[in-house]
């Protein structure tokens, strides 16, 4: 602990913690080039100090942060809700979640129920009706973040996403690097930006190995088992049916896995299969799910830590941050050479 009557510094800190000043400054700006032991270590320091920046904002008003999905009804929103829990549990401050269910009933609701009480500020995951809460929050002077915004925002809004664009291209490359041609793709709701990033990334990727992009190998999805499984199907049943397929999430990449079950089709004897998130299950499925990591806890957590400087008054470095997403091989992709199965005659 400092000694009394000496005013902890960002030089306090970095001594503690055996960092530099600029690795402190940067956790405290929120950034995420920082390792999380690192981050970890320099956060307890600074709650152990009780750490003020010399122009000390404003404090907390409610002691709570509201976090808002429009459903509640998959894994991907649990990995989110984990990280920012894990920020907002550090900070002392509660995190209050709802589900809106595409319903403008709900969302009026939501907004007489944060009238009546204090919220430091918001986290929407939505897909719809964005802009009329942007607005009444705005009025209310409630500041709040966006992961993965359907469209685009306007530009005093910050916005959590991932490289949606570069998974999808490293996903399809992976599958051309195997032998595949005849690749498809089972894609998210249109309506998402993430869906048509990782789109574009298939189209990209195609188009720069010299492969046509096949309408009739591209199916429509909403990110759940149901569509997934669905457009596997259709895909399947093709006279001319893809070696490979990339589906866009890996629920939809589960979903496709019972389709090819039912048709007798192998996983990757005869089929290569990606996903998209790297949800807990791909590991677990028969055969664990290869896949595009996008680090869900990672977006949740900067998602917490940039609405609880604003809501301090704090500035932040930037209102735009995509994360990195990583390619993850596991076991169900293979070369072309060694699918001697249905999908491949």
């Amino acid at each position: 602990m400092a000694a009394a009557g000496r005013r902890v510094t960002i030089a306090t800190i970095a001594e503690a913690a055996g960092v530099s000043v600029p690795t402190v400054s940067r956790v405290l700006n929120g950034r995420t080039d920082v390792s999380p032991e690192t981050r970890d270590r320099i956060e307890h320091l600074l709650r152990e100090h009780d750490y003020r920046p010399r122009n000390s904002r404003q404090p907390l008003r409610a002691g709570l942060i509201d976090l808002v999905f429009q459903d509640l009804d998959s894994p991907w929103a649990v990995e989110l809700i984990r990280g920012v829990e894990e920020v907002t549990h550090a900070a002392g401050v509660g995190t209050v979640v709802s589900a809106i269910h595409r319903r403008t009933t709900s969302t009026r609701q939501w907004l007489q129920n944060l009238r009546a009480r204090q919220s430091d500020g918001v986290i929407l995951v939505i897909s719809d009706g964005a802009g009329p809460i942007s607005t009444e929050l705005h009025r209310l002077n409630v500041p709040m973040v966006i992961i993965d915004p359907a469209g685009g925002v306007a530009a005093d809004v910050p916005t959590i996403g991932a490289t949606n664009w570069s998974g999808g291209r490293s996903a399809t490359e992976h599958l051309i690097s195997l032998g595949h041609t005849r690749i498809g793709l089972v894609e998210g709701p249109k309506n998402l930006l993430c869906s048509r990033a990782r789109l574009d990334g298939y189209r990209a990727a195609l188009e720069e190995a010299g492969l046509r992009v096949d309408r009739q190998l591209i199916e429509p999805g909403a990110f759940n088992h149901e569509s997934g499984f669905q457009a596997g199907l259709r895909l399947l049943d093709r006279d001319q049916p893809p070696t490979a397929i990339f589906a866009s999430s890996d629920q939809m990449a589960l979903g496709l896995y019972e389709a090819a079950r039912l048709r007798g089709i192998r996983i990757p004897d005869d089929l290569s299969v990606v996903g998209f998130d790297d949800l807990p299950e791909a590991r677990w499925s028969s055969p664990p799910l290869t896949t595009v990591r996008q680090p869900l806890a990672d977006m949740g957590g900067l998602a917490a830590r940039t609405v609880l400087r604003l809501s301090r008054g704090e500035p932040i470095e930037t209102p735009r941050v995509e994360l990195a997403t990583e390619l993850v091989i596991r076991e169900s992709t293979a070369l072309l050479a060694e699918a001697g199965g249905k999908a491949a005659q």
